[in-house]
């Protein structure tokens, strides 16, 4: 009996003791429920800096006198380019149309065989159509000049005295211009776009190079249909007929008055 005595004492002393560890040991933390989302900030869409390697891979605009330059030989060719403002309007061509161009370039040989003096003699605007006899405003491969309808119009123009014709053989094309006598001497640059070929002559048009025809005289004016002259109205007989007429009938009333006379006369003597 004392021996449960002690158990339970000590029973009841160990579970003050927990009861008192137990309150003073700092309480939990409540359970928190989950925590809102912040909400996103917004993403500024930035484009890429294009890398240097991508820079460098973008086509360049197709520039006529830069290909001259660097094939060199075509000179006197660029400078008329320039001083025409022509090379303006071939990049602005080539870079803005589906069509293409094809442009026959005559090399620094090709105009040392003018006369002298020849480029000099011409006005600005005889340059820049010489400059545009040299350049078809579409894209010709040598193998499509076989194909093409003369008299080829050039951006001088469609007319005969500003158009080119072209001759294919197995292994050139031969051009003439009315003037001038040709061939294709080699290709400069070509893509699907450009076609640059190499001459050895100048293409001369004969709008520049000849003499114009006279344009016709006039004829003579038309000479003014004069008024017929109205043929005199004859005089109508009514008039006469009224006349005889009248003088009939003036005879007939005299004889039927001289009757009547006669008549009373005869009446009285008896």
């Amino acid at each position: 009996m004392k021996q449960q005595s002690c158990v339970l004492f000590s029973l009841l002393i160990v579970f003050v003791y927990c009861t008192i560890t137990l309150a003073q040991s700092p309480a939990a933390a409540p359970a928190q429920g989950p925590v809102a989302a912040s909400p996103p900030s917004p993403v500024i869409s930035q484009t890429p800096a294009a890398s240097p390697a991508q820079a460098a891979s973008a086509p360049a605009p197709t520039n006529v006198t830069k290909i001259l330059e660097k094939s060199g030989h075509f000179t006197v060719f660029i400078r008329l380019l320039k001083s025409t403002q022509e090379e303006n309007h071939l990049l602005t061509v080539l870079n803005n149309s589906n069509n293409g161009l094809t442009i026959f370039a005559p090399t620094d040989g090709a105009f040392s065989t003018l006369k002298s003096g020849t480029l000099n003699s011409l006005t600005d605007e005889q340059k820049s159509e010489l400059v545009k006899f040299h350049v078809i405003p579409t894209f010709l491969s040598t193998s499509q000049f076989q194909t093409v309808t003369n008299p080829v119009g050039t951006e001088a123009g469609s007319g005969g005295r500003v158009a080119l014709n072209f001759t294919t053989y197995p292994n050139s094309v031969n051009i003439t211009t009315g003037l001038t006598n040709t061939s294709i001497s080699g290709t400069v640059y070509a893509d699907n776009q450009l076609a640059l070929y190499r001459v050895d002559k100048v293409l001369l048009p004969m709008d520049i190079f000849t003499s114009k025809p006279p344009s016709p005289a006039p004829g003579p004016a038309p000479e003014k249909l004069k008024p017929k002259k109205e043929a005199p109205v004859a005089e109508t007989p009514v008039v006469s007929a009224t006349v005889t007429t009248s003088g009939a009938v003036s005879s007939v009333h005299y004889h039927a008055m001289l009757l009547g006379i006669c008549v009373v006369a005869a009446m009285l003597s008896l």
